[in-house]
């Protein structure tokens, strides 16, 4: 047998020592020697009874407290402190602020408190009873304090009390979660690239930035109840397309080992991607109602966020180990690792795999839908677009035809949404009989060389008009009641003749004829002070040829001397009211009279 290691056996020796009667008769009377020993003198009996016993001082004091049953007296003001509630409240919220957004501290209890005595609002001081001195709490002290009034911030930074969630079925809730990776990132050219630390951090954002549309963007579903486990890999970071296209893979059936279905319930954080309008609708069509968690409460989704640790360390921890060809086979291998690790690989909730435990799903519970459908639900949020006179609308810079459309007319608005997997399709939103959305597929109308759409008639080959929508249809019934036409004809020929709408018989004033009886009353009125006059316009006098031309309509036969005259009568013009008396002077007949 090999011999025990010497501290070891140090240790055993000494309590071999301690045991031994000799010894504890030593320390028995060295405790009735220091009992009777005066102030200052207990030291030399502890250092000579340490000589004797081969032990140190501290295991004599140790001992001996063992024998004698002493205990260290309790202070009288033990668990009393002098800082009152609001000034530990000043220096916590000081310290509570004090934190970086990667919850590194800056700044310490004694910095906190020196700070707010500095600024007069707290004085955390004691003072010295013997030397009357002033001195500052110390860090302990505000410490202890601190927690006792569970002020600290070690206590107030911890996580809020967690509330236990559960499902009750399989597909009844999945968590959503997406993830961009900092090991790796998809070029375009193919294969995957590492991300060495040296060249990817804070400090150096243009690197990321080079290659944000190459990033390597993992997106998490879990089912609740049953725990499967869903990646899919897309490239570039988070997208109302991206996050849909993984949903809806998820949602359709893969293979007889997969989780798939449309769930009841989905959770989500509350970024762009299941707030968008896209992504709103198709759960909005599908039946699935979104759940958003807080902000910054990632713990609300810990499944799925648990879920990325686990595709990490079992998963693409292999990247480093073979040649990855680009992102197709990074999802093929993904699919394959979904189904080995959800049908092996037992759960610690309830003690089966996942996969056996989704297989528990009722008949009732699997809603399922084919990926055609389902992406003809997915649309953006519909905008309101006009039809123009050619049955079309003006949508993202190009035209799209609805004539197709049952009911459509000239003028009439429509709900027209875009498709983020096609941008060769959109969908007009209507709303059938029985309440639910309607979509009707529209499609770009094509243009050749010169700009014209591809199907408009060629100039001289023959027009031919388009169907009569609704509108026109009624329109020309309510034209042909409004002459009482049996044909359009008819009703052309009418309107022609100016036939009155309906034959006359109605007469629009008749009504005027039925007037209730009245009773006029007088009022007395007063008259207004107007605080205001009005100026008279000032007279421009007539020229010399005006005037003339005004004695000539007077009957005034005008010459080179009345011109003269009138020259020499009125140098600076005529006034018109002077012409009456001016054609009387220059001898017009007496019975001519002035016309305005």
């Amino acid at each position: 047998m090999r011999p025990p290691p010497p501290e070891i056996m140090a240790m055993m020796i000494e309590a071999a020592v301690r045991a031994d009667p000799a010894y504890v008769a030593r320390i028995i009377a060295l405790a009735r020697e220091v009992a009777q020993a005066w102030h200052g003198g207990k030291a030399a009996l502890y250092a000579a009874a340490a000589g004797e016993l081969a032990v140190s001082v501290a295991t004599v004091k140790r001992d001996l407290a063992e024998v004698t049953g002493r205990q260290r007296k309790v202070r009288a003001d033990a668990g009393r402190c002098m800082l009152d509630r609001a000034k530990l409240e000043a220096i916590s919220a000081m310290l509570m602020a004090g934190y970086r957004a990667n919850n590194k501290k800056i700044l310490t209890v004694q910095n906190a408190a020196a700070i707010l005595r500095r600024e007069g609002a707290i004085r955390c001081e004691t003072v010295d009873r013997e030397t009357g001195e002033i001195k500052p709490v110390s860090r302990s002290t505000l410490s202890r304090a601190l927690k006792a009034n569970v002020l600290h911030p070690a206590q107030l930074r911890r996580a809020r009390p967690a509330v236990a969630l559960k499902s009750l079925h399989p597909n009844h809730c999945w968590e959503i979660d997406a993830s961009i990776s900092t090991l790796f990132y998809v070029p375009q050219s193919g294969g995957i690239a590492d991300m060495p630390p040296g060249e990817f951090y804070k400090n150096k954002p243009q690197n990321f930035e080079k290659i944000k549309k190459e990033r390597l963007t993992r997106y998490c579903i879990t089912d609740h109840y049953s725990g499967w486990i869903f990646v899919h890999y897309v490239r570039g970071g988070e997208s109302v397309a991206n996050m849909a296209d993984a949903l809806i893979r998820c949602m359709v059936k893969r293979d007889d080992r997969a989780m798939h279905g449309v769930p009841f319930l989905l959770m989500a954080d509350p970024g762009s991607a299941p707030k968008s309008g896209a992504v709103g609708n198709l759960c909005r069509r599908l039946q699935i109602e979104i759940i958003i968690n807080r902000a910054g409460n990632a713990r609300a989704k810990g499944q799925v966020e648990k879920a990325h640790d686990i595709v990490e360390t079992d998963f693409e921890s292999g990247f480093k180990f073979t040649a990855v060809p680009g992102l197709d086979w990074i999802n093929e291998q993904a699919a394959r690792w979904c189904v080995w690790f959800n049908a092996t690989k037992i759960h610690s909730r309830h003690k089966s795999t996942r996969h056996a435990k989704w297989m528990e799903i009722a008949a009732g519970k699997l809603r399922t839908i084919d990926e055609p459908t389902a992406r003809r639900m997915l649309t953006a949020t519909p905008q309101r677009r006009a039809v123009d006179d050619f049955l079309a609308i003006h949508f993202e810079g190009r035209r799209w035809s609805v004539q197709d459309i049952p009911g459509v007319h000239v003028g009439e608005k429509l709900n027209v949404a875009a498709n983020p997997f096609d941008r060769d399709a959109a969908y007009i939103v209507d709303i059938a009989p029985d309440g639910s959305e309607l979509l009707h597929e529209i499609r770009p109308i094509a243009t050749d060389e010169g700009g014209f759409a591809s199907d408009a008639r060629v100039i001289g080959e023959g027009h031919r008009a388009l169907p009569d929508t609704v509108a026109d249809t009624n329109r020309k019934a309510m034209r042909r009641a409004l002459y009482a036409a049996v044909t359009d004809k008819d009703a052309d020929k009418a309107e022609r003749n100016k036939t009155p709408a309906f034959g006359g018989r109605i007469d629009p004033y008749k009504r005027f004829d039925d007037l209730p009886p009245a009773i006029p009353l007088p009022r007395r009125g007063t008259a207004l002070e107007v605080a205001a006059q009005i100026a008279a316009a000032p007279l421009i006098p007539l020229t010399h040829f005006e005037a003339a031309r005004a004695l000539v309509v007077c009957g005034v036969a005008m010459d080179a001397e009345k011109n003269r005259l009138v020259a020499q009568w009125y140098p600076a013009g005529v006034p018109e009211t002077d012409i009456a008396a001016l054609a009387e002077r220059l001898g017009a007949r007496a019975n001519l009279r002035l016309i305005g």
